[in-house]
């Protein structure tokens, strides 16, 4: 289980470490709440601001994605600063008064102010929960407890879908008046304040991560969450190697992940094009656009959103497969499982589209390709979110070395935020021009993430956060000494 005479030989799962990995993964839970509650006010949102420009009405709706980006960017040297716990406080703020603005929104451009908000929020806890995860879980477990992380995002994904429509349906209507003279698609921001209230409490009543403390030499607290939460069992051993990945006599910063491979070292290379790939993909299209996708199947509006709903529980139940899998089969196999099936999946929508008539929202298909569309729309989300969605968020928490691994992170979800706005931004343009270009260009990403993730990514399955090294390359999944000078750079 361990790499080290002092690792943790727990065999069985401390159930305080599960309650403190949720708490920290309810910041996802709200990064997906954050990020879909808006789908379900869109259309009310335009009429009452009068957004009759569409490339101005998908920016409004993209422009927390742009928040993300510079919330992940900073949330790594706040983290290393200031401790994680109280990085997830600020963001729990961030979420309430981004919820409280757009909620009493009364323009379109105060709405982005407050959108943008919420994304430094969504970015910044994108960061801060697969890192504390990592840094307090067992190595044996730590792949289940990371997936938490996935899970939570899809399940704020979910509530989102299912509040708007609660609160469209007792409205009867998003723009209609709902409680207090205030329109529904308000109630979709306001309510989310709730979620984030009990985030930040929760945070405040976790412990900080003991490689934070060994870093500001408070090594009695360390040696404490190590012993209550973590189960180790020499921890006077693990807090002498957390010393030493440390550096602790150097102050981290960007210019920590410096190295000779364009510029940053080969392995912060593999998180962002691990990040990157995550998001070219196309998630995102599935769900931002569901509901126009069913209804170019033939599907009316109620039948749309049923089937869009579906999607989202199918997307939960395969994390949960991932949870089981994860620790037992290993990182890279469910990658490589997953990017074929991706590609696959993807390749038949693309072919399936190639026999339909029209574009964007007016699309007829022939035969039964309507129904080849919808199979491969959803063995897409069952690969995606058994793999790719989890996967990639165990990895960004644990791959990097302890010296670098909050900034690092921060770098790799940065480029993460930035590839969705990317994709969110162009699809409506690719799907006006063809949806078997967009598809097909979705199905190429997929091919290329399945060669790079055999070529370039790690199996860090039981490793020690301790074992991650900086001053190394990866060549078909293995750890393999540099050599392109990057041990003397670190």
């Amino acid at each position: 289980m361990s790499d080290s005479p002092g690792g943790v030989q727990t065999t069985r799962l401390n159930r305080r470490v599960v309650g403190i990995s949720i708490g920290a993964a309810l910041g996802g839970f709200l990064f997906g709440f954050d990020s879909s509650v808006i789908n379900g006010a869109v259309d009310a949102l335009r009429e009452d601001f009068g957004m009759s420009n569409d490339t101005f009405a998908g920016f409004v709706v993209a422009s927390a994605l742009l928040g993300c980006a510079v919330g992940a960017w900073f949330a790594g040297s706040l983290a290393d600063k200031y401790g994680r716990i109280r990085v997830m406080v600020l963001a729990a703020i961030l979420f309430i008064v981004s919820a409280l603005g757009s909620g009493l929104a009364v323009g379109a451009y105060d709405l982005m102010l407050w959108r943008i908000i919420g994304g430094l929020a969504i970015g910044a806890a994108s960061v801060i929960a697969p890192a504390y995860i990592a840094e307090v879980s067992p190595s044996k477990f730590r792949g289940r407890l990371g997936s938490l992380q996935q899970m939570a995002i899809v399940l704020g994904i979910f509530a989102a879908l299912l509040s708007d429509q609660l609160l469209q349906g007792v409205a009867g209507g998003a723009g209609e008046q709902l409680w207090l003279g205030q329109e529904a698609w308000r109630w979709m921001f306001l309510v989310e304040i709730v979620p984030a209230t009990i985030y930040g409490l929760a945070a405040l009543r976790l412990p900080e991560s003991p490689r934070y403390l060994v870093n500001k030499g408070r090594d009695e607290e360390a040696a404490d969450v190590l012993r209550t939460f973590s189960g180790e069992q020499d921890v006077d051993h693990k807090i002498d190697e957390i010393r030493e990945t440390l550096h602790i006599e150097d102050k981290q910063s960007l210019g920590d992940l410096r190295g000779s491979a364009f510029g940053l070292k080969p392995i912060v290379w593999t998180g962002i094009l691990l990040s990157v790939f995550q998001q070219f993909v196309g998630i995102n299209v599935i769900f931002y656009y569901s509901t126009t996708l069913w209804q170019s199947v033939g599907f009316d509006s109620d039948q749309a959103f049923l089937t869009s709903t579906i999607t989202s529980v199918t997307n939960i139940v395969v994390t949960i497969v991932a949870i089981m899998l994860v620790d037992r089969v290993g990182r890279r196999l469910m990658l490589l499982v997953g990017s074929t099936g991706m590609a696959i999946s993807l390749g038949l929508m693309a072919i399936a589209f190639s026999q339909a008539t029209g574009t964007g929202d007016d699309v007829a298909f022939s035969g039964n390709w309507d129904t080849v569309a919808v199979v491969g729309a959803n063995a897409f989300v069952v690969f995606f979110g058994a793999t790719w969605g989890p996967i990639v968020w165990v990895l960004l928490g644990e791959m990097f070395p302890n010296r670098i691994r909050a900034t690092a992170l921060a770098v790799a979800a940065a480029a993460q935020w930035l590839a969705n706005f990317a994709i969110t931004m162009t699809f409506p343009a690719m799907a006006s021009f063809s949806l078997t270009f967009a598809y097909g260009f979705y199905a190429a990403m997929a091919v290329l993430s399945l060669v790079f993730v055999y070529f370039r990514v790690p199996e860090t399955k039981g490793m020690e956060l301790e074992a991650m090294r900086d001053d190394v390359q990866v060549k078909r999944g293995k750890f393999v000494e540099s050599t392109m000078g990057d041990a003397a750079d670190s």
